[in-house]
């Protein structure tokens, strides 16, 4: 089984439980699994990341390098299959514009594609006036968890060594 991960797992981990400044085990277990194929993500998020300027933007430079695939021109097939999905719901014409412009798109159109499992903090949602990730995954079969139900799949341990 291989994770994607949406832009917010990193955000949320570096604003909230994992910050890098004192949870520097989360980081290297993404960069390990990401070096393992485990765990991915994608040009688009690195995207996203990159435009905070922040100490994680630094951090997806100088190890994501294995985390972030590119797209390839091979996914139209999934494109088309996300884009006709989104468009034939109830959504408003700016929800579908925004969601058709994001890296959600992208990141299930590689979930489609590739067949793994989208990690995200999004919930479903009923609102028509923005598409969810796991509303689009409900809607296209594609399975999805939050980061802490990947953490414990996974059995990651973040341990105190004798230093602490």
């Amino acid at each position: 089984m291989s994770y994607l991960l949406d832009a917010n797992v990193f955000m949320s981990a570096k604003n909230l439980h994992y910050g890098l400044d004192f949870c520097p085990a989360f980081w290297d277990w993404l960069a390990h699994k990401g070096n393992t194929g485990a765990v991915l993500s994608i040009d688009k998020v690195a995207d996203e990341i990159e435009a905070g300027q922040d100490e994680l933007s630094d951090w997806a430079r100088n190890h994501g390098q294995a985390l972030f695939q590119r797209t390839p021109p091979t996914l139209a097939t999934q494109f088309i299959q996300v884009s006709a999905w989104a468009t034939g719901q109830q959504y408003t014409p700016a929800a579908i514009n925004t969601f058709l412009q994001a890296a959600d798109f992208y990141l299930l159109a590689h979930s489609l594609a590739s067949n793994h499992v989208v990690v995200t903090h999004e919930v479903p949602s009923n609102s028509l006036a923005r598409i969810k990730i796991p509303n689009v995954c409900v809607g296209l079969g594609v399975r999805f968890m939050t980061p802490y139900q990947m953490l414990r799949i996974e059995r990651a341990r973040f341990v105190l060594g004798a230093h602490a």
